[in-house]
């Protein structure tokens, strides 16, 4: 029977274990990577546990703990261990980041089950070619900023490589300092995170790119694969030193990944409401949807 005691902490030591894994069954949602939870440990407190062959991601934040599906072979006993233990465990939505596949899996056996669209939690993918082209009448007013800021920033676009890991430790100290990320707990959070991937960008098998504006970094962007089609970006950060510097790191990046990568991943907008309208106004080529499940609902399916 599934337990709390058979979850342990997710360390920089399991890398190579997930790596496995997730070879054998890839994510398409970036806050299921490995990345993701060891960067952002310090605020969610990710947790995992290996049962019949899968893994059970579980993650705490201010108290409240929350399951996702398990990552492996399709086992109904396994799933209703786990929802015995969200019911028993999690807050008032306990299970979450129920991708379209696993939905469809749940529904064959629980069909009167309500399972929720969690709409912030949806994940913008674009095509590469369109992020790094912005070809098209849909792309007029951001090909436009772009070529502006080309013009009157003159920059300069390079690789994030060793020699340069501590000038981007500076910046991004600068950009902390900036957005007053200890003011704010959340950027605090992300601070910690970004940091964290810096820290460990070798490890993690991170790439990144550098824009320089006379000199100076103004821009970076920290991005991997997510499966073989997909890259994902996680960070992006940008001072406002020159206007239209954010979409010009959104496209090196694209232009960077093209050929190697069908489309990117650049993750959710939380229910922002100027980040959703920042992204959808890239045009996603699709959504990542996911669901989750009112404590309610699965207690009525067990």
């Amino acid at each position: 029977m599934l337990t709390r005691k058979d979850f342990l902490p997710v360390t920089l030591e399991d890398r190579d274990l997930f790596r496995a894994h997730y070879a054998r069954y890839p994510q398409t949602h970036s806050d299921n990577t490995f990345t993701n939870m060891v960067c952002w440990n310090s605020y969610a407190h990710y947790e995992f546990a290996r049962k019949k062959g899968a893994i059970i991601l579980a993650s705490t934040i201010e108290g409240e703990t929350k399951f996702r599906p398990p990552i492996g072979p399709r086992d109904p006993a396994l799933l209703k261990e786990l929802i015995r233990l969200a019911i028993a465990e999690g807050d008032d939505t306990p299970l979450v980041l129920v991708d379209e596949e696993t939905r469809a899996w749940i529904m064959t056996l629980y069909p009167d089950l309500e399972l929720t669209p969690d709409r912030d939690y949806f994940e913008y993918v674009y095509r590469t070619d369109d992020l790094a082209g912005l070809t098209g009448k849909q792309y007029l007013t951001i090909r436009r900023q772009l070529s502006r800021f080309r013009r009157n920033c003159s920059p300069v676009v390079e690789e994030i490589s060793p020699g340069t890991l501590g000038e981007v430790h500076d910046f991004l100290v600068e950009w902390c300092e900036w957005k007053d990320c200890d003011s704010v707990p959340f950027l605090g959070y992300e601070k910690d995170a970004v940091f964290f991937a810096l820290d460990h960008y070798e490890e993690l098998g991170l790439s990144g790119l550098i824009i320089r504006v006379v000199g100076k970094i103004g821009a970076i962007t920290l991005y991997e694969e997510l499966s073989p089609s997909t890259a994902v970006v996680h960070f992006e950060k940008g001072l406002p030193d020159c206007e239209g510097i954010y979409k010009a790191i959104n496209a090196e990046a694209a232009t960077a990944l093209l050929g190697r990568f069908e489309f990117i991943n650049r993750e959710s907008d939380m229910g922002v409401e100027g980040l959703r309208e920042a992204k959808t106004r890239y045009h996603p080529h699709h959504m990542v949807e996911v669901y989750c499940a009112r404590k309610d609902d699965l207690k009525r399916c067990i």
